[in-house]
């Protein structure tokens, strides 16, 4: 049982993103922090024991812990049936991506709607981009990949990059962007998903509970707050839902 052999070694082991700000990333002194390498934190506070995080990227997460190198793996991991085959995804949802747009603060945006008939840097292929472009009229100009996105937009090839909200605050967070803003309530939400190996029913079952105090005492909207994520309406909701 990995939760007894946690306990027994004295250490967690956690799969986090190295490489993802604010979630994950590498401060000055070359640590992971972030506001899952806080998360991560408070589980190994919970159980008494020493914390390990080992930076983890999307290829190779789920393929740690099956292996064995890590026992937890909170790692901005969108919860799909396709992933629940391999791996023990805890409910509930202790966070969530949403779509939002990146714009320079000067053009006020307030909401979708003004964004009908606009030009807005989309990525090829994005899940909802038939969406925007059916719902709110938006003419779509699309790239293959975010640096393309990201030079379009500074060279006033669309007004805003619409993307994954997580990604625009780590960007926003940068000297370099200081004029722009994510201005606009994200929508279409994804709920992201911490995991453990399949079987491990006693860690599953803490981990459920853990994640559900996150939602009832706030602690997820204060580590928003702490990371200067803006708001979500999904902690919101989530706390609501717990209380």
């Amino acid at each position: 049982d990995v939760l007894d052999n946690i306990r027994y070694i004295g250490v967690l082991t956690v799969g986090t993103k190295a490489d993802y700000r604010p979630f994950g990333f590498l401060d000055s002194s070359g640590k992971i922090v972030g506001l899952e390498a806080d998360l991560a934190a408070d589980v190994a506070k919970r159980l008494n024991v020493r914390l390990e995080l080992v930076p983890v990227v999307a290829s190779n997460r789920i393929q740690f812990l099956q292996q064995g190198k890590i026992d937890l793996m909170i790692a901005t991991m969108s919860d799909t049936p396709e992933r629940r085959k391999i791996v023990d995804i805890i409910d509930p949802s202790y966070y969530a991506s949403g779509l939002n747009v990146m714009a320079l603060k000067t053009h006020r945006l307030t909401g979708w709607d003004m964004l009908r008939g606009k030009k807005v840097c989309l990525i090829q292929g994005a899940f909802y981009n038939k969406e925007l472009q059916e719902k709110y009229g938006v003419e779509g100009v699309a790239f293959p990949g975010t640096a393309e996105a990201y030079a379009a937009l500074k060279n006033g090839n669309c007004i805003a990059f619409a993307y994954d909200d997580t990604a625009l605050v780590g960007e926003i967070l940068k000297p370099d962007w200081s004029a722009y803003e994510m201005p606009l309530d994200s929508i279409l939400f994804v709920p992201w998903g911490l995991a453990v190996k399949p079987g491990e029913k006693a860690f599953a079952e803490f981990m459920a509970k853990t994640v559900a105090d996150w939602h009832k005492s706030g602690f997820i909207q204060q580590l928003e707050k702490k990371w200067e994520i803006k708001p979500t309406k999904f902690a919101e909701e989530m706390r609501a839902k717990q209380k």
